[in-house]
């Protein structure tokens, strides 16, 4: 019996193992939930929030896909394979928001090295994986965004069942307009164009009718929760429950967006302000916090907009909320069930967003400018009446983003506040930890996406293969986890998740964060920063709004050294200068283009997917990973 198979069977042996439902949001702002401050309507999440913890401080990574490799394996996306989103790193200005600043935001360097394959790499083992060795059933729906092709399925790593939307994002309703003539997909829209999936190992070659991604999702979770009733299994499960929504584009039942008619018709800043007072009265953020201003010189001021640019972008935020409050029904139906059944009490449930809210005007990007506008134009209604629904297609933009991340500053693909700062709240069942009984409670304890793993493995009663570093799994070696139990902390034995020493990094796309303790310094190229080191005391200015960088400049230095250990120790390719001068460029190592395994957009690629596989060169570097 293996080390973790004889940790198993000890707690087996102290009574029946927890279950697991971790719940992931896509690109849910922070105060979107009702129990967080939001007007939304979210009584099941409020629920569990009200019965478990919510946390203030909690982070993910800046996007998506990112953070959910680090919610799978405990580690940073550095290591396990996704550095950056694969969309970003294959082409070198696809987040570039002009054609001026593409220098800034290329991601030349990143192709070919390791850390940024695009899928879970086999230098880290899996959660689920760890999990179904140790007898737990584990169960997938929803987005998975960390890999396309079929050795990289949420089945080949460690899910027995699986309903996994592959790429970033797609049609909620999987709606794709009959092309015309020589009319191709614009180049921005070929990796949302098609809501491609597989089920247990194989591609699903037709959705089920009528479809919309989160009650699909809620759906499946539901039937494999049956079956699972059904078969006797008394296995403990785990559920990966992980939703596209409230991701572009935009779209929601009209039963859903009509809760919201005339809601947000004072536009984003009253918004900013309602969330904020509601904020303080719940006690989740300090009665004098100072907001960071609103950052969004690329777009109109509210009241620069005419009467028509108003109502529809009103319009596009209260689909937004349908969306929301959508996920919440699904929630609602999966944790009724568990209730109904007599396993709610023993099964650990959590919800987070993997990033901030989405506030990129894709309007003003030079990718969306031009054959996208005019794509769209021909082949969706954007009319008012008909914007929520299959064929149209809208995001909502940085004003209606900052609202959601107020007090923080900027928004998703950010490394400041408002692009790693997410809401998480948890309901724990009592025999686990003594804070299972504080209901309600609102902790301001430092915790990242990372923790989640550790946190599970602790509870199930398993330990990691690889503690040290120096451990293998499957014959071959495999990374530490750099995430920490949250357990101690529930059951109150320890006063924090992480020492006051901890050294946390973030990187997406160039832009950089290092935070110790109540310290952070930020790196934000132009335009929406000044592309230098900037550092905050976030104790007294949660907002990032007042900048100590010249003020303290030892400091900053020790902070900076920070930054530099967590590159040597993550293998982060820096895009800019001043986060890795000794750095030597690696431009010419890979052409632009060609970095994604499966172009399953093209004509006939779900047909005979083996023909749109690209092999995939390697290239190596040194990195000490822990």
């Amino acid at each position: 019996m293996s080390a973790s198979q004889a940790s198993s069977a000890t707690a087996g042996a102290h009574g029946k193992r927890p279950n697991f439902l971790v719940i992931v949001a896509d690109d849910l702002g922070f105060s979107d939930l009702s129990c967080f401050g939001g007007e939304i309507r979210t009584p099941n999440l409020d629920r569990l929030a009200s019965n478990g913890l919510r946390f203030t401080d909690f982070h993910a990574a800046a996007a998506c896909s990112p953070s959910r490799a680090m919610l799978m394996t405990g580690t940073d996306h550095h290591i396990a394979g996704l550095g950056n989103l694969i969309e970003w790193t294959n082409k070198s200005g696809q987040n570039a928001p002009s054609e001026g600043d593409s220098k800034h935001w290329s991601t030349a360097p990143q192709r070919g090295m390791p850390g940024y394959e695009g899928y879970l790499n086999e230098r880290v083992v899996t959660l689920p994986e760890l999990l179904r060795d140790n007898g737990y059933l584990t169960l997938m729906a929803g987005k998975w965004h960390l890999g396309l092709t079929p050795e990289r399925f949420p089945h080949k790593r460690g899910f027995e069942r699986s309903f996994a939307h592959l790429p970033a994002c797609s049609n909620h309703y999987a709606y794709e307009p009959q092309l015309e003539g020589q009319d191709g997909i614009p180049e921005f829209m070929t990796m949302s164009f098609i809501a491609l999936h597989s089920e247990d190992g194989e591609y699903v070659k037709e959705l089920p009718k009528p479809w919309y991604s989160s009650n699909g999702y809620g759906d499946k979770m539901l039937q494999y929760l049956k079956d699972r009733k059904e078969k006797g299994d008394e296995r403990p499960f785990f559920g990966y429950y992980p939703f596209t929504a409230p991701h572009w584009p935009l779209q929601a039942p009209d039963e859903y967006i009509e809760h919201y008619k005339g809601v947000y018709d004072d536009g984003p800043d009253v918004l900013r302000e309602r969330r904020l007072q509601r904020m303080k009265e719940l006690g989740l953020c300090p009665e004098n916090v100072e907001p960071h201003p609103v950052v969004a010189d690329e777009v109109k001021k509210w009241s620069d907009l005419k009467a028509e640019e108003k109502t529809k972008s009103c319009k596009a935020m209260e689909v937004f909320a349908a969306m929301v409050e959508c996920i919440d029904a699904n929630v609602g139906k999966v944790v009724s069930y568990l209730e109904e059944t007599g396993e709610l009490d023993n099964t650990f449930v959590c919800f987070m967003s993997d990033n901030g809210a989405e506030g990129a005007a894709y309007e003003a990007y030079p990718i969306v400018q031009g054959s996208m506008i005019q794509h769209l134009q021909k082949y969706y209604n954007n009319s008012l009446e008909n914007l929520g629904r299959g064929n149209s297609f809208i995001w909502y933009g940085p004003r209606w983003a900052q609202a959601a991340t107020a007090p923080s500053r900027l928004y998703k693909a950010f490394t400041t506040e408002g692009g790693v700062r997410v809401p998480f709240l948890a309901q724990i069942p009592k025999s686990l930890a003594a804070k299972a009984n504080e209901k309600g409670t609102i902790t301001p304890t430092f915790s990242t996406i990372m923790d989640l793993a550790p946190t599970i493995l602790d509870m199930a009663g398993i330990k990691h293969p690889s503690p040290d570093g120096n451990g293998t799994y499957q014959n071959r070696p495999v990374v530490s986890m750099r995430g920490r139990s949250m357990l101690p902390f529930l059951r109150g034995t320890q006063d924090s998740i992480h020492p006051t020493d901890f050294i946390q990094g973030w990187e997406t796309c160039g832009r950089a964060a290092v935070r110790c303790g109540d310290w952070k310094i930020v790196f934000i190229p132009r335009p929406k920063g000044p592309e230098k080191w900037q550092m905050y005391n976030l104790a007294k200015d949660p907002g990032e709004v007042h900048d100590l960088a010249e003020q303290d400049p030892e400091r900053l230095e020790r902070m900076v050294k920070m930054w530099d250990q967590y590159v040597l120790e993550t293998g982060v390719v820096p895009l800019a200068p001043a986060l890795g001068q000794w750095l030597e460029a690696t431009e010419a190592q890979m052409p632009e283009d060609v970095w994604m395994e499966y172009e399953y957009w093209k004509e006939g690629a779900r047909q005979e997917p083996e023909k749109f596989r690209r092999p995939q060169p390697r290239f190596t570097r040194e990195v000490k990973a822990m």
